[in-house]
């Protein structure tokens, strides 16, 4: 990332991105430090110098009017799109436009699958998604040859961005496809407390199909899992079997839900054993009956689907909530997690099986200074992974780089003295309260990312002050009288601090408003 001078920040919802090749940028680095030190000598090499963009390191404390802007000649490709609502969740949809397609070149094609989180539970939509005429831009801002030919796919048009939309009463807390080839089945977790099962292949038929219409049974939901008595974030699909479907809930329960012949099959009985929300939930990549949780009681546990009333295996995993966990796909052993702390830990699935002794991690990692909100291991790469944080950061690393202590040349040190990892490979930034990532399976080194919107229009946050007005008016809690006061009659939309368009803490807890609060009634509020 670059620093740069603006007075107008302009943001963005979902993110796609594909990084140079490591050891192509590196070759690139190793000959702009060779030109620099050819020109050291000049007259104007100061001049220069004093005029270039400061690589910035998170930590660093932004100057008055500076923003965070990307450096093209890092990424191959890099687009963003708006959406009307914050989808805080998405999954990638698999195409037949071939497997491991880079060679093929640009403009690349992807398909998506986000649910919304509206203002309003019937303003949800399930939203497929056609991204095309995705060009390469890794040479925007290089006005070197204008007049040259893009064979390599650079060119100047405007990716297109084609949807169909079904309609999703509450708002959507995850989403995820079926892995199997050719079949376009998906399951979102609603806020509602309901699992409900799609059949997204007439949409993706409308999308590829101009003047096709999307059949009315067709926008209604396959199933409905009824299992759950609260909603839930954790989901995922089997790999192994196909149509075999896990979900937990904020209540500690985790449920089965199966494909029959022409339906699915919800079980009534959870796998029980947590004692705290299920955060993340991912099948073995090998053994068809076994899968793994994590939950915010700070445990990692693995499970067989043929004994539901306890654990086969549980490990204390961090000393905060785990949010998220991933199973690599090429190395069947191995497990990554990521922490309500920010930490990061690389787990050896194959030490959990000595009882006599509590498994450590083989690799921790705390870059991140926020929680994690999403991990995801490389599907091609099996040393590769990244990971997400509230601290507005994506992080891509590789463990097969090796520290070396000796080499204290090459060593970057962040503010504070920490010295930023040999395996951190690369950091991207730009987007406000990430929530998830996801590697696209079939174009090597594509990533896509969502975070929820930061900045609203004047007019949706003076509706949303007049909806908080009429909310406190209403309450009974202990701080809606002393705040009513406080926001009839003194607050305006420049006082509002509102991350996000559902959330209902609408004032910050920074704000002077709140803190005039006496202390149980701000406890309250918090």
């Amino acid at each position: 990332m670059s620093k740069r001078s603006t007075e107008e920040l302009e943001q963005s919802e979902i993110f796609v991105a594909s990084k140079a090749p490591f050891d192509e940028f590196e070759s690139e680095s190793e000959d702009i430090i060779e030109d620099t030190e050819t020109v050291s000598d000049d007259e104007n090499a100061m001049e220069i110098e004093e005029n270039a963009d400061q690589v910035y390191l998170p930590g660093q404390e932004l100057g008055k009017g500076e923003c965070l802007e990307a450096d093209q000649s890092v990424y191959e490709m890099l687009h963003s799109l708006d959406v009307k609502w914050p989808c805080l969740s998405f999954d990638i949809l698999h195409d037949s436009l071939g497997e491991e397609r880079k060679m093929v070149g640009y403009p690349a094609t992807a398909y998506i699958v986000a649910g919304t989180q509206a203002d309003k539970p019937n303003n949800n939509e399930l939203i497929v998604m056609k991204m095309s005429q995705l060009h390469k831009t890794q040479n925007d801002g290089d006005n070197s040859d204008k007049d040259s030919d893009s064979d390599d796919g650079t060119l100047d048009e405007n990716p297109i961005l084609e949807s169909k939309s079904l309609k999703h009463y509450g708002g959507t807390n995850r989403v995820r496809i079926m892995p199997q080839r050719d079949c376009y089945i998906a399951a979102t977790w609603a806020e509602t407390g309901k699992v409900l099962i799609w059949d997204l292949a007439p949409a993706i038929n409308s999308l590829d199909t101009p003047g096709r219409q999307i059949p009315q049974k067709a926008q209604k939901p396959l199933y409905t899992v009824e299992s759950h008595s609260t909603e839930g974030f954790a989901m995922d699909w089997s790999g192994t079997v196909a149509g075999r479907l896990i979900t937990g809930d904020m209540h500690t329960n985790i449920y089965l839900t199966t494909k029959a012949q022409s339906t699915f099959t919800a079980d009534r009985i959870p796998f029980v054993g947590h004692t705290s929300s299920v955060e993340d939930l991912q099948w073995s990549p090998v053994e068809k009956s076994v899968f793994a949780s994590a939950s915010a009681d700070q445990t990692i546990c693995i499970w067989d689907i043929r004994s539901k009333k306890k654990a086969a295996l549980s490990i204390k995993a961090h000393e905060a909530d785990v949010n998220v966990i991933t199973w690599n796909r090429k190395v069947e052993y191995l497990l990554a997690s990521g922490a309500d702390d920010g930490v990061i830990s690389i787990w050896d699935l194959r030490t959990f099986m000595n009882s006599r002794t509590s498994p450590t991690p083989v690799a921790t990692f705390k870059w991140h200074s926020a929680p994690i909100t999403s991990i995801e291991w490389n599907p091609i790469e099996e040393s590769v992974f990244a990971a997400s944080g509230s601290d507005d950061q994506i992080s891509i690393w590789d463990l097969s780089v090796e520290h070396d202590s000796e080499e204290s040349s090459h060593k970057i040190i962040r503010k504070g003295g920490i010295e930023v990892p040999s395996q951190l490979l690369f950091i991207h930034q730009g987007q406000n309260d990430i929530k998830e990532i996801h590697w696209h399976p079939q174009i090597p080194g594509c990533m896509i990312s969502t975070a929820a919107q930061e900045d609203l229009s004047t007019e949706t946050i003076e509706n949303n002050l007049r909806v908080l007005k009429g909310s406190l008016k209403n309450s009974e809690a202990r701080y809606a009288k002393p705040l009513r006061k406080i926001i009839v009659n003194k607050v305006k939309s420049s006082n509002l601090s509102w991350r996000d368009p559902i959330a209902s803490q609408v004032l910050s807890s920074e704000a002077k408003e709140v803190k005039q609060l006496l202390k149980k009634e701000y406890e309250s509020f918090m």
